[in-house]
C-alpha cells in the first residue's frame, strides 16, 4: 500500500462521512475554530503503512523530538519509528498491502484494525494525527478524526498527477495539510483549496550528488572492475513472486552474450531473500543456465550501496526506480500487477499518464533549466528510463533493455545529468519541513 500505486476509497467504509453527505459541515469544525486549551505534554499519533513510511516517521518524529523534548508519541510504526521514540500500538507491516485486487483480499482484516484505532486513537486524544501514506487506509482514518476535532495532517500525497486529480478535493476532507515529496503536486492541491506543502523527498539528502562507484563496491567486498548489474525484483514478496523468474531469466540471457557480466541482489528482508534464493536455486537448475548460481550474489539490505556499485539497475517500479535515480545509475523499471488490478485501472480509466517511473513522472512534469534544456535534448515528452508493464515485461525485453545502456554511455551520461538536475529539486530539509509543518497546526491545537 504506498502513494504510487493506491486509490483512497476502498477502506472508506467504516466512517461516518460516508454514511453522510459530503456537503454537510463537520460537527467538529467550531472545536477547529475555536480550540480549546489543552495541557501537558504535546500528544502525537503516527500511523505508518510501511518501510518506506516507517522511515519518514522516524525522521519527522525526530524533529519534532527536537522542538518538543517531552512530546508524546504513539500509533503504528516500524523499527525506526519506535527507536525514534514512538509507542506502537501495531507494527506497520499490518498495513503492507498492494494493488488493488490485493488490498480487497485484506479488506476484512483492515477494517477491523483501522475502526480498533480509531476509537483507540478518540480516547488518547492527540493534538495532532499524521496519516503517512498508506491512503487508503489513513484517509478514511484521518476523516473521522478530524471530524471530531483533531487537527490531522497527510504525510506523502496520494498519486494525484496520475490518476483521478479531483481526489484531491476529498483529500481535503480528511487532512487539514497535505504533505508532498514532489514539487508538481501543492499546484494540483490549490486548484481544490486544498493546503499542501512541498517538503523533498528524504531520500535525496541520503545520496551524494556524485556517488562514489569504487567506494561502494570496496564497502562490498566486489571487484573495482567489471561490469555489475543490480537486481531488485521488490520489497515485498507479491513483488518477486511477479518478477523474480523474469529477471533471473533475462540474467541467463545477459550471460549467454557476456559471461563475464556480475549481479548483486540486495533483499530488503529474510523473506524476500528467502523467496529470491529459492527461485535462483529453480533457475540456475535449468539447462542452459550455467555459470549463474556464481554470477549472482545475494544481499541482506544494503540497497544502496548495491544501486551505487552497479552499472545498471534492473528494478521493480516503486521507491527503487527513485533510489537509483539518486545513485545517478540508469535503470530498467519493470512492474507487474495482479489481472483484475489491471482490468480495475484500464476498465474505470484511472490512469492519465502514459509514464508511472518516478524517474519518468519527474523528468515530464519539473522542468530543467532553459540554458541546459537545448543542451540535453531530452524534451519532456521523451521517457527517460525504459518502462516493461505487464505483458511487455519479458526475459528477452529486460536484456535488451540492459544490453541498451551497457552499449550506449552517450546515452547514459546524459541521462544521468538529468538525474542530477532532479536530484537537487528534490533535496530540501524534509523530515525539518515536514515538522515546521506539523509544529503550526500543534501551536494551533494548544493556544
Amino acid at each position: 500500500m504506498n502513494g504510487e500505486s493506491q486509490e483512497p476509497g476502498l477502506l472508506q467504509a467504516d466512517t461516518p462521512r460516508n454514511r453522510t453527505d459530503n456537503s454537510q459541515q463537520s460537527p467538529a469544525s467550531s472545536i477547529h475554530d475555536s480550540p480549546i486549551a489543552i495541557h501537558g505534554p504535546p500528544r502525537i499519533a503516527l500511523v505508518a503503512g510501511e518501510a518506506s513510511g516507517d522511515q519518514l516517521g522516524a525522521g519527522l518524529i525526530a524533529e519534532l523530538r527536537k522542538r518538543h523534548p517531552d512530546a508524546l508519541f504513539v500509533g503504528v510504526g516500524g523499527a525506526g519509528m519506535r527507536a525514534a521514540g514512538l509507542d506502537a500500538w501495531h507494527d506497520c507491516s499490518a498495513l503492507a498491502v498492494m494493488g488493488l485486487a490485493e488490498v480487497a483480499r485484506h479488506l476484512p482484516r483492515l477494517l477491523r484494525l483501522r475502526s480498533t484505532l480509531r476509537r483507540r486513537l478518540l480516547e488518547w486524544r492527540p493534538d495532532v494525527f499524521i496519516g503517512i501514506d498508506a491512503p487508503d487506509f489513513n484517509l478514511g482514518l484521518e476523516r473521522a478524526l478530524k471530524q471530531r476535532g483533531i487537527r490531522t495532517v497527510h504525510y506523502v500525497s496520494p498519486s494525484v498527477w496520475a490518476w483521478r486529480e479531483k481526489r484531491a478535493a476529498k483529500i481535503g476532507l480528511s487532512a487539514d495539510r497535505v504533505l508532498c515529496l514532489f514539487p508538481m503536486e501543492p499546484a494540483i492541491y490549490a486548484r481544490y483549496g486544498v493546503d499542501a506543502r512541498y517538503v523533498g523527498h528524504p531520500l535525496a539528502g541520503t545520496f551524494a550528488m556524485e556517488p562514489d562507484r569504487l567506494a561502494a563496491r570496496a564497502a562490498l567486498a566486489l571487484p573495482a572492475s567489471g561490469t555489475l548489474i543490480a537486481l531488485m525484483p521488490g520489497s515485498r514478496l507479491g513483488e518477486i513472486k511477479k518478477l523474480g523468474l523474469d529477471f533471473l531469466h533475462a540474467c541467463v540471457l545477459l550471460l549467454r552474450e557476456r559471461p563475464k557480466l556480475k549481479f548483486v541482489a540486495p533483499m530488503a528482508n529474510a523473506g524476500c531473500r528467502k523467496l529470491f534464493a529459492s527461485q535462483l536455486a529453480r533457475v540456475a537448475a535449468e539447462p542452459d543456465a550455467g555459470g549463474l548460481r556464481e554470477a549472482v550474489l545475494l544481499l541482506d539490505g544494503r540497497a544502496h550501496e548495491a544501486l551505487i556499485a552497479s552499472d545498471v539497475a534492473l528494478l521493480a517500479s516503486g521507491t527503487a526506480a527513485l533510489e537509483a535515480m539518486l545513485a545517478k545509475r540508469p535503470m530498467v523499471v519493470a512492474y507487474r500487477v495482479a489481472r483484475l488490478t489491471q482490468a480495475m485501472v484500464r476498465g474505470f480509466g484511472m490512469m492519465k499518464i502514459q509514464r508511472y517511473s518516478l524517474p519518468n513522472v519527474l523528468h515530464m512534469d519539473v522542468r530543467m533549466p532553459r540554458e541546459q534544456e537545448a543542451q540535453e535534448r531530452l524534451p519532456g515528452s521523451e521517457a527517460l528510463v525504459p518502462e516493461l508493464i505487464q505483458g511487455d515485461c519479458t526475459p528477452p525485453a529486460l536484456k535488451g533493455a540492459v544490453l541498451a545502456w551497457l552499449d550506449d554511455p552517450a546515452r547514459v551520461e546524459t541521462v544521468v545529468s538529468r538525474f542530477r538536475q532532479l536530484h537537487v529539486q528534490l533535496d530540501r530539509d524534509a523530515s525539518g519541513l515536514a515538522a515546521d509543518a506539523v509544529d503550526e497546526l500543534l501551536a494551533a491545537a494548544r493556544p
